[in-house]
């Protein structure tokens, strides 16, 4: 059975990624992010809507994916999406509930501040691939 609304989706394996752009669409119907394990995101697969977007480059404060990129726990998907919307203090007051939380904010500062000077979706991509550019170099 599948499920239709327009509210933004955070979906990882959507084509187009969220940015401030997206504010207007997300204060007409809304934000979804799905709480379900990454073994069982096909779920999203089932929630159809025009405006499904994917974050982009951000790692993990959660315990169990500490460090590992596009491993975000619910919270801090919707943490990192409302950071780009241009609403960094609901994403600080979501993430004070958490120990680790407000950490979040601190090992992704770079990639946030980047993406949130981004107009549009292809600009966040621009500004990720330039990103992961230079992380690529730094390990090297």
């Amino acid at each position: 059975m599948s499920r239709r609304t327009k509210a933004i989706v955070l979906n990882p394996y959507a084509e187009k990624a969220l940015s401030p752009a997206d504010e207007v669409l997300a204060q007409k119907y809304g934000l979804l992010a799905v709480d379900c394990s990454w073994e069982h995101s096909s779920i999203l697969e089932r929630l159809i809507t025009p405006n499904a977007r994917a974050l982009p480059y951000l790692l993990a404060a959660n315990p169990v994916n500490y460090g590992r990129p596009w491993r975000l726990s619910t919270v801090e998907a919707f943490a990192g999406a409302l950071v780009l919307l241009g609403r960094r203090r609901q994403a600080e007051m979501l993430l004070s509930k958490f120990k680790w939380g407000m950490h979040f904010l601190e090992l992704n500062s770079q990639y946030l501040e980047a993406y949130v000077q981004a107009k549009r979706s292809a600009e966040v991509v621009r500004v990720q691939e330039k990103l992961l550019r230079k992380i690529h170099t730094r390990t090297k």
